[in-house]
Formats: C-alpha cells, structure tokens, sequence
C-alpha cells in the first residue's frame, strides 16, 4: 500500500510539471501565438490603411466597377466601347490574358516536345542546332526577346500593299496577320452539337478499345474508327441540313485588308515570345524526363521489333510523360504570368487595362487586388488541372 501510494504521489508530482514540457502543449501554445500576432499584424495594417485614405479623402470599395470607363481598348474578344463599365474593362483584358496564354501553352508544348526530341537526335546537326536554339532562349530576357519579335513584326515585315501571302488567303504584314474564316450560320449549330457528340463518343470508344486489350491482349484499332466516329455523323448532319460552308477571305481595299479574321501585331509578337521562350525550358524537361527512362526498356522495344518512332511513341515518352508533367506544370504558370509583359508592347492584357483603370480611379489597392486574385486563380486553375492529369497518368502499383 505504501509503496503503491508512493507511487501515485510520484505520477501526480510529475504530471503537475508536464504540461510546459510537453512538446504536443508548447507547439499548440506556439500556433496560436503566431496565429494571434498574425491576426495583430493584419488588423494594424488593415486599420492603418484605411485611417490614412480616409485622411486623404480617398474612395476605398469596388464600386467604380459600374462607373463608365471613357477609354478604349484596341483589341478585345468581346465588344467593348468608352461607354462601358471598368468592369468589362478588365473582363476584356482578362480574356485577352487567356486567349495569348492558353495559346501559347499549346504552341510552346509542340515546340517543346520537337525540339527536346531533336536534341537526342543521331544527327549532329539537328542535334546542334537544337541545342543552339535552347541556349539561346533560355539566357535572353523574355522581355528583350519581346522587343525583338515586336520590332521584327512592325518593322521588318513589309507594309500591307507589299504584304506577304504564304498561303492563299493568309496574309502577313506590319498590320499584323489576317486569315480566312467560316461565315456563321445558324444551321451549323446542330452540326457543331454533333461534332461535340461524336468527339465524347470516341473517347468511350478508345477507352473501351484499351479495356478489351488487356482483357484479351490484342491490340486495337484506334486512329481510322476514331476518325470516322468524329467525322461521318457531323458530315452527315452537314449534308442533311444543307448548312452553307462559306469562308470570309480577307480582300484589298484601298488601304487596308478587310474580311476574315485578324490578330494584331502586339498580339503576334507577345506569342512569338512567350512561345519560344517557354519552349525552350519545356525542351530541355522533354530531354531530361526521355533521358531518365532506364535504357533497358529501349533495348527491349527494339528486340521486340519495334522501329525507332513506335519506340519513343509507345514505351519512351508514356514513362517519361511521369517525369516530364509536374516541371513543365510551372512552366505553363511562369507562361501564363509573364504574359503581364504584354504592357511593355502595347498589348491589353489584363495588367494594361488594369493599369488604365487604376490611373484613372485612383483606387490602387482595389485594382491591383483584382489582378493579384485573378492571376491567382488563373494559376490554382492550372496546377489542379495538372495535378489531374499527373495523377491519371501515374504508375499504378499491384
């Protein structure tokens, strides 16, 4: 009994100084110390801030969204005049800031990819010159290479009488680039929802030709049943409904090209830069990931017969795609926030017309809120889109 006692006293004697040692307590204690000196911090600024506009008989709020803008924007995907709010003013910038982005990560993708390859390549000068070409992109400024290809498309490029024509209907100029598109009808709607319809119906198709592989092991056709599940019923409901197929090609006037589509040069230039630029560091991912996939699979592909592009095509890249996504996810981010140097050439990005918006409302904190919560989502956006598809295409242990 004593010496059970003894032993009582001993534990509540050593539980009573236990709470301070603990590690589990003091790293609570430590939390809600940073969270509160936190708090402290935010709410002084905050106050601070607001005491001092409020000095200064400063407007603070969002509501000059609704006030009319007065200015106009040169280029826009939606219509836009001086007349309309701030609001769609940066609405008009933001789709620009898309449309140059997600462009330019599809064109600096395919380069990528070519240029990555070609620098494995057995030809000594493929070879070279792709190595040349990803030295000197990655170790130029991106926005020195923006003033380059701003100054090759307005300078160099000759004046629109004298305009280059590649190819029939498409026509390149210091005005920038002009090319045929597909007159709008409403009967291409049923046509267009068609086409939507047969595209989902050959990915059930695809998905179910690789499931009946592995459950038989023979491998199936895919590229002509694909080609003729996405076009035979959208050209059937074309011939069907009689739909007009009429192209709107650009034409001189008398002092200018007028008819079809057009981008700018401001926009031209931006997409030559970021493009090439970000090829370069996606060519080099592109390198690296092939390099990293063992020798042994490559060895074992050609003893099985396979040729040098089946090869790479079916056992090099699907393993290396598992090294290559989640570095080349940063670089469609770093893309996507470079695009801000489009105000450097002219182009009414999202940081143009914000920039505008803010000059003339005064309201800096606000405006560049928004932009810092756009290109935030912009870039959440993106990162959990890739992070899908690097886990879709991840290697699955049994």
């Amino acid at each position: 009994m004593a010496r059970e006692g003894l032993g009582q006293s001993a534990a509540t004697a050593s539980s009573g100084v236990v709470w301070w040692r603990n590690p589990t307590i003091r790293g609570v204690i430590a939390q809600v110390v940073v969270v509160v000196l936190l708090v402290a911090v935010v709410w002084y600024l905050v106050h601070n801030t607001i005491t001092n506009l409020n000095e200064r008989s400063i407007r603070t709020g969002f509501s000059f969204l609704d006030q009319e803008a007065g200015f106009a924007i040169g280029e826009a995907l939606i219509a836009f005049a001086p007349t309309d709010t701030y609001g769609r003013a940066l609405l008009v910038g933001l789709l620009n800031t898309l449309r140059v982005s997600l462009i330019g990560i599809v064109l600096a993708t395919l380069l990528g990819v070519v240029i990555g390859i070609a620098r494995l390549s057995s030809n000594w000068l493929v070879a070279k010159l792709a190595s040349v070409y990803v030295e000197v992109t990655r170790n130029i400024p991106l926005l020195l290479q923006l003033f380059f290809w701003y100054t090759i498309v307005t300078q160099l490029l000759p004046a629109v009488r004298e305009a280059l024509e590649p190819v029939p209907g498409v026509v390149l100029s210091k005005s920038g680039l002009q090319f045929p598109i597909v007159v709008g009808d409403p009967t291409h709607l049923p046509v267009l929802g068609v086409l939507a319809l047969s595209i989902v119906a050959a990915f059930v198709y695809r998905r179910h030709a690789y499931r009946r592989q592995r459950e038989t092991g023979q491998e199936p056709r895919l590229l002509w049943p694909m080609l003729a599940i996405i076009c035979l019923p959208a050209l059937a409901v074309f011939l069907v409904t009689g739909a007009p197929l009429e192209l709107d090609v650009p034409e001189f006037t008398r002092f200018n090209y007028r008819g079809g589509a057009s981008v700018t040069p401001e926009f031209l230039a931006l997409l030559l830069g970021l493009s090439i630029y970000t090829a370069g560091f996606i060519a080099e991912i592109v390198r690296s990931g092939i390099l990293a996939v063992p020798w042994g699979q490559t060895e074992a592909a050609a003893a099985l017969g396979f040729r040098r592009g089946l090869q790479l095509r079916l056992i090099v890249l699907p393993q290396a795609l598992r090294i290559i996504v989640p570095p080349t996810t940063s670089n469609y981010l770093n893309l996507t926030k470079n695009s801000s140097l489009a105000v450097a050439i002219g182009y009414p990005d999202l940081v143009s017309v914000g920039n505008t918006t803010l000059n003339q409302t005064g309201q800096a904190i606000e405006c560049i809120s928004i932009m810092m919560a756009i290109y935030l989502t912009i870039s959440l956006l993106i990162s959990a889109f890739m992070n899908w598809y690097n886990r879709r295409i991840a290697l699955v242990e049994r």
